[in-house]
């Protein structure tokens, strides 16, 4: 059996005011064509479907436009939980339309799926909260899916029927995954856990959240730890954190898969992937990483000069920037029209002030006896920790003239 992992699409992100819809359209269409040529039985979609609450309608176009898509008219089931940047309520609403598609939403934590059958497709032969059991017609032998959708501690309490406000968020999950692990998969099938959590191995390294992510990790009460994990479990498919890799501790495989496209310049450099499994009842699971091409390259550039900054954004049209421009005075609005006009990813341009490492220690003297503009040009300096370029000059002299007119 072969099952797709994705997670951290974002649908609706912007950087900054840079919307990233088209190359969303571009990489959920490559994803749909890797599910294609992959030939792909399950997709499961860890989480953070959308970037907020209230996406915009062209996002939620595109997300069921893309769900629909990999169903593949509802021959593949397609499983998507909720992320930390989801509305829960939003992603459970769809459910009764969606089903018939072939798309299992999992909101919150206690959503039952009905067991049904999509007509010349697979068929749901086992439910419960949190936990799916499926059956696809080109296999003897099911797939189980345990959900965990991402919800913050007391939601998960209420949830799970916590009845100890005390207990800890690690012991809560350890409980219901075991509860639903020693119920239902025994090793006659395949055995999946998908969830939207910050897992870690334990004792491993602090996994550094995305920029801009909603943090999930608060100090160390919110840290989930991949021992809770029953060990049942052939593969833990995780959403949450946007670079690919594998958290270990385990003896399966507990994969991020990473977000689609890089969303913050945190992200720059990173190669984004789907993961794909290939996995049968009671044997070590095979996964591949499959790297993604769509979208715009994330770049953070740092220049000296002007020229060289435009000579590299017109060799690198097809990016997204942050610009760090080095210099000893302030640049003029003609220089500035060059770097734009250069390039439409833009977002970020960071000036940044040649001086000596001494120079924030000396007290600099006020010499009263030259003229306003020597003054003004010292002020300047002392203030910028640059000198006032000829624009910023012919301004200033400007106001003195226009002063002294008018008294």
């Amino acid at each position: 059996m072969k099952i797709l992992h994705t997670a951290d699409w974002h649908l609706g992100k912007k950087l900054d005011h840079f919307s990233r819809l088209e190359e969303q359209k571009k990489v959920m269409n490559e994803i749909c064509e890797v599910a294609e040529d992959q030939l792909a039985d399950v997709v499961i979609v860890a989480g953070d479907l959308f970037d907020t609450f209230n996406p915009p309608v062209e996002a939620v176009d595109l997300l069921y436009k893309t769900l629909k898509r990999l169903t593949n008219n509802g021959k593949r089931p397609v499983i998507a939980i909720a992320g930390n940047h989801d509305s829960p309520d939003r992603i459970d609403s769809p459910n009764p339309l969606a089903r018939e598609c072939g798309i299992l939403f999992v909101g919150n934590p206690d959503v039952t799926i009905p067991a049904i059958k999509i007509e010349n497709g697979f068929e749901i032969t086992q439910s419960e909260n949190g936990f799916i059991e499926i059956k696809l017609p080109q296999f003897d032998y099911p797939i189980r899916v345990i959900t965990t959708p991402y919800a913050n501690e007391m939601r998960l309490k209420t949830y799970l029927g916590a009845d100890n406000k005390e207990q800890q968020l690690n012991d809560l999950l350890q409980d219901s995954w075991a509860m639903l692990a020693n119920k239902y998969c025994d090793n006659k099938g395949v055995n999946i856990l998908t969830t939207h959590l910050y897992m870690l191995k334990r004792g491993g390294e602090i996994l550094e959240e995305p920029d801009g992510e909603k943090p999930l990790r608060i100090g160390n009460a919110d840290i989930v730890y991949t021992d809770c994990i029953p060990l049942q479990m052939q593969y833990t498919a995780l959403g949450h954190l946007h670079r690919f890799q594998n958290v270990g501790g385990h003896s399966s495989p507990v994969v991020y898969s990473s977000s689609p496209l890089s969303y913050s310049f945190s992200e720059a450099g990173q190669d984004k992937k789907v993961v794909l499994i290939d996995v049968e009842p009671n044997k070590a699971v095979k996964f591949t990483a499959i790297p993604l091409k769509s979208g715009r390259v994330l770049h953070r550039k740092r220049f000296e000069s002007i020229d060289d900054a435009v000579e590299w954004l017109l060799a690198n049209p097809y990016c997204l920037i942050e610009l760090t421009l080095v210099s000893d005075t302030f640049f003029t609005t003609q220089d500035l029209k060059r770097i734009h006009e250069s390039h439409d990813g833009i977002i970020y341009i960071i000036p940044v002030v040649k001086k000596d490492s001494n120079q924030d220690l000396q007290i600099p003297k006020v010499n009263l006896e030259q003229d306003i503009q020597g003054l003004f040009t010292d002020f300047f300096k002392s203030k910028y920790k640059q000198d006032p370029n000829e624009e910023v000059l012919d301004l200033f002299n400007e106001i003195v003239g226009s002063q002294a007119k008018n008294e």
